[in-house]
């Protein structure tokens, strides 16, 4: 089996609901609020990658949780500055 980056795109928008097991349309809303970037092939099909995927999972607990999808997008936001934080303090 090859190692591959979190980052490439695989997935089409059904088998990605399907992984995630959530309508396609909330994929797309997720991408339409700005949580979610799917790549595009040439012809517009969004393909998945496994960080879209635990993405789109993340969203989705945060809903589960009660926030709505203004405060999971802070969220996120907070979590990707706190990661790069704790990238500068390793350094």
């Amino acid at each position: 089996m090859t190692d591959r980056a979190g980052d490439t795109p695989l997935y089409s928008i059904a088998v990605a609901a399907e992984l995630v097991d959530l309508p396609a349309a909330t994929l797309r809303l997720y991408e339409e609020k700005g949580l979610v970037k799917p790549a595009r092939t040439q012809g517009g099909t969004r393909r998945y990658s496994d960080d879209n995927i635990t993405t789109i999972r993340e969203v989705a607990a945060l809903q589960e949780d009660g926030i709505n999808l203004a405060g999971v997008e802070r969220v996120l936001k907070l979590r990707a500055e706190n990661a790069e934080l704790r990238r500068r303090l390793d350094d």
